[in-house]
């Protein structure tokens, strides 16, 4: 199923966000490896409770960036949930 503005996104339950102190950068780290984490992405991943839906994650980070990034938060939780990282009701 597509992800969409009404879908709740969360972390897999095996997932989860850390900080690496040699690489100075947040991570999501999972079983079989690790995703490195820009600014943004780390943003997001924290908004991902299970609980929000994507347009208001959107909406918390529109404040933060001044714009409208729906559109970057749907195409960044959508290639998450590909690899099945996030899932997504």
């Amino acid at each position: 199923m597509p992800l969409t503005a009404a879908s709740v996104p969360a972390l897999w339950r095996l997932a989860r966000l850390d900080f690496d102190p040699v690489r100075q950068q947040r991570v999501l780290l999972y079983p079989e490896g690790v995703v490195l984490l820009n600014n943004t992405g780390g943003a997001i991943l924290e908004l991902c409770d299970g609980h929000r839906s994507v347009a208001e994650i959107a909406g918390i980070l529109n404040d933060t960036y001044h714009c409208d990034v729906t559109a970057d938060v749907i195409e960044y939780l959508s290639g998450l949930v590909e690899r099945d990282l996030v899932r997504a009701e």
